[in-house]
C-alpha cells in the first residue's frame, strides 16, 4: 500500500468519516457516485469495487457488464457541505475491466491517454477554465414558463447584499476548503449569470476540479434556496454560458508557448498548436457542444464564437491569444472559447489537446489572425477570409464527428460509438418534439 492510500485510511479514522463517496462520470460527463463504508476502502484500493457497467451510459455492452472502480487516493477530500455530524469524503475513480485493464470508455482514462502522449513529446499540459452558469430562483420556472433569475445585474456589477454576491463568496470558500484554488469570481452579462475562474492546474486535475466545482455550485445553491444551472442557453434573449479554457504546454519549467522575439510572443510550437485546434474544431464540436441546447448558445449571438478563426485579444474568435502580461513567459497561453458550460471536461480536454498535439507533430501552418469582429462580417467576407462556420445543429456536428478518423482515434472506437449513439437518440427525440414556438407560430393561422 502506498503513502497516499495510507494517508486516506488514516484520515478516515482520525476524522471519523462515515461515508466515502466514489465518483466517476459516464460518457456525457454526468457525475456518478456510490457510497462506500469506511471499512471497505482498503479493499477497494487493492481489489477495486465491482459494479454493473452496462447500467452506466456509454460504458459497455450488457454481455460484458462487470466493471471495477479503482479509487484514486490523490483525489481524496472531505466534503464540507455534508457537515460534521456524519463526515463524508469523496475520491475520483478510474474504471477498470475485471482483468485490471483501463476501461476504453472511461472519460478519465481517455484524457490521461492524451496527457501521456503529450508527456512522450516532452510536454505537460496546463489548463485554466472560466466557468459560467445561471443562478435562478428556486422554483426555476415562472408563471410564463421561463426561468427566473435571482437578479437583474450585469457584467461586473457590485450589488451590496445581493444574492449572487453572497452565493459566490460561499462557493469560493467551500472550494478552497477542499483544495480547489479560485482565481476570481464576478457577475456576468446575463441577469443571474455568474462566472468563477479556477486557478490553472494540469488537465486531469482541472477536469476533476470542474466536476467538483459543478457539484459545489449546485449544493450551495440548494442550501441558499436557489437553483444553479449549467444549461448552455436557458434564456433566448440573454448570453449563453461557456467554459472558455486557457491552454499552455510546458517543457520542464519552460513555457513552450513563449517566444519573446515572435509576434504576440507566440512560439512556433504555440502557433502549430493553435493551427491544430482550428483545423479539427468542426469535427470535435459534438464534444465541446454536446446538447441540442448547446447550438442555441453557439448561434445565438453574444460572444459565442461560431466560426473557425483565431486572433490576438479578439473575443469574437474561436481561439484567442490573450496578452495580459506579454513579457511574462509563464503567462503565455491560448484560449479556446468554443466550449459550453455543459461539456464533459475529460473528453473535451482530450480532443482539444490531441488536436493541438497533432498540429505540432504535423507542423500545421497557422492562417492569418482575424482582427475584425467576425460575427459582423458578411458570409461572403467570412468565406473570403477562410472563416468557416462550425456546425449549426447537434445533427450536423454528429455527422462530422461520425466521419472523423481523428475523433475516433482520440476517443477509441467503443467510446466514440457509445457517445454517438447517446447523442443521436437525443437528436431523434428533439426533432419530433412539438415546441411552444411552433404552437405560437402556427396553431392560430393554419
Amino acid at each position: 500500500m502506498d503513502r497516499q492510500q495510507e494517508f486516506v485510511l488514516r484520515t478516515i479514522e482520525d476524522r471519523d468519516v462515515r461515508f466515502v463517496r466514489l465518483w466517476f462520470t459516464d460518457v456525457t460527463g454526468t457525475l456518478k457516485s456510490v457510497a462506500l463504508a469506511p471499512a471497505e476502502v482498503e479493499g477497494a484500493f487493492t481489489e477495486g469495487l465491482g459494479f454493473d457497467g452496462s447500467s452506466i451510459d456509454g460504458f459497455t455492452r450488457i454481455f460484458e457488464s462487470d466493471m471495477l472502480l479503482q479509487p484514486d487516493p490523490s483525489t481524496f477530500q472531505i466534503l464540507p457541505w455534508r457537515g460534521e455530524d456524519e463526515p463524508t469524503s469523496r475520491m475520483f475513480c478510474d474504471v477498470m475491466t475485471p482483468d485490471g485493464e483501463p476501461s476504453a470508455s472511461d472519460p478519465r482514462y481517455i484524457l490521461r491517454r492524451q496527457l501521456n502522449r503529450a508527456a512522450d513529446m516532452g510536454f505537460t499540459c496546463y489548463t485554466h477554465p472560466e466557468n459560467e452558469f445561471y443562478l435562478l430562483r428556486s422554483e426555476q420556472l415562472g408563471a410564463d414558463g421561463k426561468p427566473v433569475p435571482v437578479d437583474q445585474a450585469g457584467y461586473f456589477d457590485h450589488v451590496p447584499g445581493g444574492v449572487a454576491q453572497d452565493f459566490r463568496r460561499h462557493v469560493v470558500s467551500m472550494l478552497e476548503s477542499i483544495g480547489i484554488s479560485v482565481e476570481f469570481s464576478h457577475h456576468e452579462n446575463g441577469p443571474g449569470q455568474n462566472e468563477i475562474v479556477l486557478r490553472y492546474a494540469d488537465a486531469l486535475q482541472t477536469a476533476d476540479n470542474i466536476m467538483t466545482f459543478r457539484t459545489v455550485v449546485k449544493e450551495v445553491a440548494q442550501l441558499q434556496g436557489s437553483y444553479a444551472t449549467f444549461m448552455p442557453k436557458p434564456f433566448g434573449e440573454h448570453p449563453g454560458s461557456g467554459m472558455h479554457t486557457h491552454f499552455s504546454l510546458f517543457e520542464g519549467d519552460s513555457n513552450a508557448f513563449y517566444d519573446p522575439a515572435a509576434e504576440y510572443r507566440l512560439s512556433t510550437t504555440a502557433r502549430r498548436f493553435v493551427a491544430g485546434l482550428l483545423k479539427h474544431s468542426p469535427e470535435i464540436t459534438a464534444i465541446t457542444h454536446q446538447f441540442v441546447n448547446s447550438y442555441k448558445r453557439l448561434w445565438g449571438g453574444g460572444e459565442a464564437p461560431a466560426y473557425v478563426s483565431w486572433g490576438h485579444n479578439n473575443r469574437s474568435a474561436l481561439v484567442r491569444v490573450p496578452l495580459y502580461k506579454p513579457d511574462k513567459a509563464g503567462s503565455a497561453r491560448v484560449e479556446y472559447r468554443g466550449i459550453d458550460a455543459s461539456a464533459n471536461p475529460y473528453l473535451t480536454y482530450a480532443v482539444l489537446l490531441a488536436a493541438g498535439l497533432k498540429g505540432i507533430e504535423e507542423e500545421y501552418e497557422l492562417p492569418e489572425a482575424a482582427a475584425e469582429d467576425i460575427s459582423a462580417l458578411t458570409n461572403t467576407e467570412r468565406r473570403a477570409l477562410g472563416h468557416d462556420p462550425l456546425p449549426g445543429t447537434l445533427h450536423d456536428a454528429l455527422r462530422l464527428m461520425e466521419e472523423s478518423e481523428f475523433v475516433a482515434g482520440v476517443l477509441g472506437e467503443q467510446a466514440c460509438e457509445n457517445y454517438l449513439r447517446n447523442k443521436r437518440q437525443e437528436w431523434d427525440e428533439y426533432r419530433v418534439e412539438v415546441t411552444p414556438y411552433e404552437l405560437r407560430r402556427y396553431l392560430g393561422i393554419l
